[in-house]
């Protein structure tokens, strides 16, 4: 396919965020490359590009991957520009990653997500150690609700539900009009021929 490689239907960007080793990495490297080695932790912002076929459509996947780290986050507010999707990571079996998807995260979601429409996915990672688990699969749906957010549980290790975490954010943003608009280039194009971008205004509405 190498040829085809540059065309695609669709342009999304993803975000991963969440606190300091809860597999944010693992769980991107897994998902592009089939594997889920340890990695070391980011620093700063990285992202990956993958391409996926979703519903029949050619989707480019950007996903930005953020450091956890405090001392990393003054790139804050560029990352969450224009997303259409962001996943929320916490790891099952450390209870403070999960709390803090709440007390800090999702506030920061509100803060900054340029996207009223930005679809949410709350991911509880690591379920492969099952025995140290302390956060329940009840609990991760119970807050998934609260924050309207998609929810999936995963294992970066082996692989368990990686792919289905992409494939149903892709799915979710694809249902949403206004994330289309922005994430085809076709679309985008034809907006711009038809119409001037901002009527004129004659000062009534300060």
């Amino acid at each position: 396919m190498g040829s085809l490689s540059g065309q695609y239907d669709l342009s999304f960007k993803i975000l991963l965020i969440g606190d300091s080793g809860v597999g944010k990495s693992s769980l991107l490297v897994s998902f592009i490359s089939d594997s889920a080695e340890d990695i070391a932790p980011t620093i700063g912002v990285d992202f990956k590009i993958k391409q996926l076929t979703v519903s029949g459509k050619r989707i480019k996947l950007t996903i930005w991957d953020t450091a956890g780290q405090e001392r990393f986050r003054t790139l804050t507010s560029s990352y969450y520009r224009g997303a259409q999707g962001i996943i929320l990571v916490y790891d099952v079996t450390r209870r403070e990653t999960f709390s803090n998807l709440k007390e800090i995260w999702a506030k920061e979601v509100d803060l900054y997500s340029t996207n009223p429409d930005c679809v949410k996915m709350l991911v509880g990672n690591k379920v492969d150690k099952d025995t140290e688990r302390f956060v329940s699969r009840e609990e991760g749906i119970a807050l998934a609700k609260e924050l309207k957010c998609l929810f999936l549980e995963c294992s970066a290790r082996t692989r368990e539900n990686v792919h289905q975490c992409f494939e149903e954010l892709a799915l979710k943003i694809m249902e949403a009009p206004s994330l289309l608009e922005e994430g085809s280039n076709v679309v985008k194009r034809n907006i711009l021929k038809q119409k001037p971008e901002n009527p004129p205004t004659d000062g009534c509405c300060s």
